[in-house]
């Protein structure tokens, strides 16, 4: 709804600017705490024309107008900005809005076909926070898009030709497997074990490489041992994802991109630029006049391709296969997402938009696989969800253990998700989950309880026998019934800035407020008690609108919005 009021504010406005006899394709809109849209233009157009922003301003305001039953209620002047207000006719036609779409409200309609990359932990061992970071970006940012109207299909790039998977290999068969422990965790115990043989006793190393020579060339046996170490991992790290509320639509390994020949025919078309040098045996392109002054190494002196040109080869892929392509990677990728972004560019083809996010941590610090030392994701959901019992039980002590349980459960993953969306992407972060699992601070918990109050409302509601299916919106005139309806109404808005700038945290942002926009309302204004009728009617529909929004931002978040807790 907020996108059709900003339209008709921009028709309102370039038809005045025209009529006063002005050009610009700027009209420099933004939501102001002064009004629900002001506008800037005079400031912008003051150079061209040679006059204040204020004599230009004046002028274009004298030219305003505004038909009856519009989306504007009136335009006013404040120095040299035009404010512009909601009417009563936008009030009222979001909550009918809200109440016709529910479920659908705040979609848009974007085409195109977009495929996320997100995850794409190593098959080594569980994931772990930085893991979850990745993940929770990802995940977001495809169901953003989802809403945003784009077809998005996510994926999962299993690194199955690397160094570390043919270590798990040689580890498999040289050190026991713990069918005790949860798959991904006994395989990291392998890759430990296995990582300390090989820096203790460095002959095996040979082994190693061996190994990753007869993968790549496609011997069935080690594909075999490659498909049952990988397979068995993933089962692993698929649960921590689906306990997450995390799915991929697809799971592309990259060694089909040596097997079909792509891998060679990327590295054929990069050899045939003249940037290439060889290095101590090592094929490497030279980037300088990209900007970046370390090269990329595309072929190893034993002949055998590395990640990055697997990683040529699979953006290639997804070129044909859509029309738009987002990698989700950590602040360590940095150097070689630029090389490969710059690569692509030389070749001609379609480049990636990278996400980069910082990283996060714990305060007991950090975590690392090869050394055996870290906090797995599923520790670090045990640990949270206990957290979140032991807030449940003193809050509820009435309620029974299975129903704190399963609050402590649908908490806690909210709480992580939400804790690690709530920060912009490219700022780093600590993750505290004693914060993240109270009820008082504004997290998920604050989200997801105001949803189950106005389910709580909605269902005291329908037991007194109370109807709201007819009502008046005209009445609901209190500053908290507005600030609320305006509030409802920009939700598709954050969903086109969302998915535009691919910011998730916007999303997170809004949704708290959202959630203290209602309890404002609530707090402020009677409900069940309302009095006259037509009042209690109409402040039940706006309550009924805040739930639906509310659940629509949590499921977007890939949170669950309770009905009761």
């Amino acid at each position: 709804m907020f996108l059709k009021f900003k339209d008709e504010v921009s028709s309102i406005l370039s038809r005045a600017v025209k009529k006063a006899g002005f050009d610009t394709d700027d009209l420099a809109l933004s939501e102001s705490p002064h009004a629900d849209l002001a506008s800037s233009v005079g400031f912008k157009m003051a150079p061209k024309y040679k006059k204040s922003p204020k004599e230009i301003s004046e002028k274009i305001y004298k030219n305003i107008a505004i038909q009856a039953d519009s989306y504007v209620a009136r335009a006013e002047m404040a120095g040299p900005y035009i404010n512009f207000f909601m009417s009563r006719t936008f009030l009222n036609e979001t909550v009918l809005r809200v109440l016709l779409d529910r479920e659908n409200f705040g979609n848009l309609d974007n085409k195109g076909k977009i495929i996320l990359e997100h995850t794409s932990a190593n098959p080594d061992g569980p994931l772990h926070i930085g893991h979850i970071r990745n993940s929770v970006i990802g995940d977001t940012l495809a169901r953003i898009l989802k809403r945003a109207g784009y077809d998005v299909e996510t994926q999962y790039y299993i690194n199955d030709m690397g160094r570390q998977i043919a270590v798990v290999v040689w580890g498999l068969e040289n050190f026991q497997f713990d069918s005790t422990k949860k798959k991904d965790h006994a395989i990291a115990e392998v890759y430990i074990n296995a990582n300390k043989s090989l820096v203790d006793e460095k002959e095996h190393s040979p082994e190693v490489d061996a190994i990753m020579k007869k993968y790549e060339a496609g011997e069935p046996e080690i594909e075999g041992k490659f498909k049952n170490a990988i397979d068995t991992c993933m089962e692993g790290i698929k649960e921590s994802l689906a306990r997450m509320n995390i799915h991929h639509d697809k799971f592309i390994w990259e060694s089909q991109f040596v097997r079909t020949g792509e891998v060679t025919e990327i590295m054929d078309q990069v050899k045939a630029l003249d940037r290439c040098e060889l290095k101590d045996g090592a094929m490497m392109v030279d980037l300088k006049d990209m900007g970046i002054q370390k090269s990329l190494v595309i072929q190893r002196s034993d002949g055998t391709s590395l990640y990055t040109t697997r990683d040529l080869s699979y953006h290639n892929w997804k070129d044909s296969q859509c029309d738009r392509m987002i990698d989700i990677l950590g602040a360590d990728h940095k150097l070689i997402s630029s090389q490969l972004k710059a690569v692509l560019r030389i070749l001609g083809h379609k480049e990636p938009h990278i996400v980069i996010f910082e990283f996060v941590s714990l305060p007991e610090g950090s975590m690392s696989t090869r050394r055996g030392v870290f906090i797995s994701a599923d520790e670090l959901i045990d640990e949270v969800e206990k957290a979140a019992f032991e807030v449940v039980d003193k809050k509820l002590p009435d309620k029974d253990v299975e129903f704190k349980k399963k609050v402590a459960a649908f908490v806690s993953i909210g709480a992580v998700r939400y804790d690690i969306i709530r920060i912009s992407p490219e700022k780093a972060t600590v993750f505290d989950w004693k914060e993240a699992v109270d009820f008082e601070k504004q997290g998920a918990p604050f989200i997801q309880y105001a949803h189950a109050r106005a389910c709580s409302i909605i269902k005291n509601a329908k037991e007194e026998g109370i109807l709201f299916e007819n009502f008046d919106p005209n009445v609901l005139l209190e500053v908290q019934e507005i600030a609320l309806i305006k509030k409802l109404s920009v939700f598709e808005r954050v969903i086109d800035d969302a998915s535009r700038e691919l910011k998730p945290n916007l999303l997170a942002i809004y949704a708290r407020e959202l959630a203290d926009s209602f309890n404002q309302f609530y707090r402020f204004v009677p409900v069940l008690s309302a009095e006259p009728v037509e009042f209690r009617a109409a402040r039940l529909a706006l309550v009924d609108c805040s739930r639906i929004v509310l659940a629509n931002a949590l499921d977007t978040l890939g949170i669950i919005a309770p009905e009761s807790m």
